[in-house]
This record gives C-alpha cells, sequence and structure tokens, in this order.
C-alpha cells in the first residue's frame, strides 16, 4: 500500500511539473489561499480565500476506502478536488479514486478544465479516449500502470476482469469539471430538444424519449 501511495504521490508532482505545457489552473500568486466556499457574497473564477484556515482544510481521508460500485454502472467516482479540501484553492490539483465492480464502467465522459492520469491501483481496465479526429486511442491496463487522458477529450474506462478494479486519478485542476456525455445531452434540465437529438443521432422521437426517460433528473 505505501508503495501505491508513493505512486500516487509522483503522479501530482509529475502533474505539478506539466501545468505550464498542459495549461491547467492559473499560477498563484500568494502561499495559499483556502477557499470559502459558503455565505460569500464575492464572485471569482474559483473561490474566495477565507481569513482562518486549519489543518483540515487540507486534509482528506476519503480516498482510503473503496466506494460502493451498487449501481447501474458499476463504478463509483470519489472526487478530492476543491469542494471537499479548500486548501487546494489556487493550487492547480486534484485527485479522484474511481472503484469498478467486475464489468463496471466509467462511461465516456471530458474533463474540460484538466488533463488525467490514473495509475491503477488493483485490477485491469480497458481505457480509451478520442481525438478530435475521431480517432480511438486505447489500451488495456493494469495494476501498477498508467494511462493519460489529454484534456477535453472523450475517454472511458471499464473494467476487464472478474474481481473489482480501482484506480487513483489525477488532474492538473482544482476543480476539472466532468461531462458524462450520455447524461449530458439525454439528462440536462431544461431538456434538449427532441428535434435537436433525433437529427444529431440519427433516430426516432419515441427513441430520445425512451433514452431521456433513463437520465431524468431524480
Amino acid at each position: 500500500m505505501a508503495g501505491r501511495v508513493a505512486v500516487a504521490v509522483m503522479m501530482v508532482v509529475i502533474t505539478l511539473s506539466g501545468r505550464g505545457v498542459w495549461g491547467g489552473d492559473p499560477d498563484m500568486l500568494q502561499d495559499l489561499c483556502v477557499a470559502q466556499l459558503t455565505n460569500s457574497a464575492v464572485t471569482v473564477n474559483g473561490f474566495p480565500c477565507k481569513s482562518n484556515f486549519t489543518a483540515d482544510d487540507f486534509f482528506f481521508d476519503g480516498l482510503a476506502k473503496p466506494g460502493s460500485t451498487n449501481n447501474t454502472l458499476g463504478s463509483l467516482v470519489t472526487g478530492a478536488n476543491v469542494q471537499r479540501i479548500p486548501g487546494l484553492n489556487t493550487l492547480g490539483v486534484s485527485l479522484s479514486r474511481i472503484d469498478y465492480a467486475p464489468g463496471g464502467l466509467n462511461p465516456p465522459h471530458t474533463h474540460p478544465r484538466a488533463t488525467e492520469i490514473v495509475f491503477v491501483l488493483e485490477g485491469q481496465l480497458d481505457v480509451g479516449f478520442i481525438t478530435t479526429a475521431n480517432v480511438l486511442v486505447s489500451k488495456s491496463i493494469k495494476q501498477g500502470e498508467i494511462f493519460v487522458f489529454p484534456r477535453g477529450l472523450v475517454h472511458f474506462q471499464k473494467n476487464n476482469g472478474k474481481s473489482p478494479a480501482a484506480v487513483i486519478a489525477a488532474f492538473n485542476s482544482q476543480l476539472p469539471g466532468t461531462q458524462s456525455l450520455a447524461v449530458t445531452l439525454f439528462g440536462a434540465t431544461p431538456p434538449v430538444p427532441d428535434h435537436v437529438l433525433t437529427k444529431a443521432f440519427q433516430i426516432g422521437t419515441k427513441e430520445v424519449q425512451k433514452i431521456k426517460s433513463k437520465f431524468a433528473p431524480k
């Protein structure tokens, strides 16, 4: 376990060192700016700094244990971003843990504000991203291996094994954002007009409404 943690820390260092190349969050102008997440009238591109902070603002233990994958997709993403760790504000880095049941899928999605690099804690996965020229770049990865998803490109991960799998993902943004394609298109509020989706996907209105019913806000 200690070795896995060390590798995860190295991933964060790599992410930080590449910020200028990868185009992550803007550089900070002070030592720290612990996020004031609530009750602030100030609007900024990020979060305003709060006047008092403690060590707990820089701490999070939510990635230590596997999360429940008992859901439709068989996967769970546990984020460790500025919303969970206020001390990450302006630091341009965050992590996530992703757990997968056998056959579990982290469906096609994008991170508009960050490149992602994953380190496999356990199991084996089929991973890939799609370029703007519609070229699929994919590979099977296993415990101890790393794969990179360039910023903004659609990508996915699927557990191709018969046992649970897990990865630690690092991002060069304090809040990378996630847009899951299916939820974005078929579960938006207000909804994307049916005629837009029927033409885009070359399917009928009934098919669009059926898909929308699966992603309707609850």
